[in-house]
C-alpha cells in the first residue's frame, strides 16, 4: 500500500472514530440531563453574608441548577431580597429565600388571609398607578417555541405594597416596579416560575370598582 493511500485510510478511520466519540458524548450528556430534570434560576450569595446585615445587589448572583437541588422557598429574582435583613448567616454560594429574611419588629406577618400568599414580582408598570390598594392584571410574555406570545395570566389582583424596582433591575425600555401581590398559593407558584422563565411581566392597573373578568386571553407570534 502506498504511503499516500495509507494516510488516506488513517484519516478516514480518525474521522469515523471522532464521529463515534462525539455521538457517545452527546448520548451521555442527554442521559445526564434526563436524570437531572428541568433547571431553574436560584439566587445565591457571592460571598459570605453575616446575619443581621441588609442584603445589597452586589451580594447576590443567580445560578442555574437542576430544580431537584433548589431549596424549598429559594428566591429566583434578586430584586425581591435587596434591602431585606438576614436572620441567619449565609455562606458563599448558599441559596437565599424568604425563610432567611428577618421579620421587622412589631410585624406579625403579611396582610393575607388563610390560603393566600404575598407574592413578590418585578415587572413593567406605571409607578404612579401600581400602588398599595390598587388592583392589576398580570400579563406574561414568553419567547421561543410554540409557547411564544403574551397571555393574560392573572386578573384583578390586589397590590399590597409597591416601590420602584431597585437599581440593577433589568431595563426593558419602560418603568419597572417591584410589587407585592395578594394571590392564591397556586398563583404564587406560577408567578415565581414566570419570573424565572418568562421574558417579561407587565402589571396593568384596573379602574376602581372594575371587577369584570375577561377569561383566558393569549396572543401568539402571529398576533392572533
Amino acid at each position: 500500500m502506498s504511503r499516500r493511500r495509507r494516510a488516506a485510510v488513517l484519516l478516514g478511520l480518525a474521522l469515523i472514530l471522532g464521529g463515534l466519540a462525539a455521538s457517545d458524548v452527546a448520548r451521555r450528556e442527554a442521559a445526564v440531563r434526563a436524570q437531572l430534570g428541568p433547571v431553574v434560576d436560584v439566587v445565591v450569595a457571592r460571598a459570605d453574608i453575616a446575619a443581621g446585615r441588609r442584603v445589597e445587589a452586589s451580594d447576590l448572583a443567580v445560578r442555574v441548577m437542576p430544580a431537584r437541588y433548589a431549596s424549598a422557598g429559594a428566591a429566583s429574582v434578586p430584586e425581591t431580597l435587596i434591602g431585606q435583613r438576614l436572620a441567619a448567616p449565609v455562606p458563599r454560594g448558599g441559596q437565599l429565600g424568604v425563610a432567611l429574611i428577618e421579620a421587622e419588629p412589631g410585624v406579625t406577618g403579611p396582610p393575607v388571609r388563610r390560603g393566600e400568599r404575598a407574592a413578590e414580582v418585578v415587572g413593567l408598570g406605571a409607578r404612579a398607578l401600581v400602588v398599595p390598594g390598587a388592583r392589576v392584571d398580570v400579563l406574561v410574555t414568553r419567547d421561543g417555541g410554540v409557547a411564544a406570545g403574551t397571555e393574560l395570566a392573572l386578573e384583578n389582583v390586589e397590590v399590597l405594597a409597591a416601590r420602584p424596582a431597585p437599581a440593577g433591575a433589568r431595563d426593558d425600555g419602560g418603568e419597572r416596579v417591584a410589587a407585592t401581590l395578594r394571590v392564591s398559593v397556586r398563583d404564587a407558584v406560577y408567578l415565581a416560575a414566570a419570573q424565572s422563565f418568562a421574558r417579561e411581566l407587565r402589571l396593568l392597573p384596573r379602574a376602581a370598582g372594575d371587577d369584570a373578568r375577561n377569561g383566558p386571553i393569549a396572543v401568539g407570534q402571529g398576533l392572533r
